[in-house]
């Protein structure tokens, strides 16, 4: 399985982003078991990096690997359409045989 590799962009320690920090985690920690990387960027001090991945809002979840790239809008409340929306088939624990 290939690492994935995301971004959250978010403006601010608002209500907004700290919901779609915690509920990307979540969604991580259940889904992706170890095979994940996230880079959180604040768009108030790097707006430089939202204006070349071209972010128009925020919260703004980019999966840059594996391809393709996905984005999303929102604060990731919504686990089922964050796992289709970034193509992620939830982990699966191998099973004794």
């Amino acid at each position: 399985m290939d690492k994935f590799q995301l971004k959250l962009y978010i403006s601010g320690k608002t209500p907004r982003s700290e919901n779609a920090i915690r509920n990307l985690r979540h969604i991580c920690e259940e889904n992706l078991n170890t095979q994940y990387e996230i880079e959180i960027i604040d768009i108030i001090e790097h707006p430089e990096l939202a204006e070349d991945e071209r972010i128009l809002a925020t919260p703004t979840l980019i999966k840059a690997l594996p391809p393709p790239l996905r984005r999303l809008i929102g604060d990731l409340s919504e686990t089922e359409k964050v796992l289709v929306g970034l193509d992620i088939c939830p982990y699966q624990p191998k099973s004794p045989t």
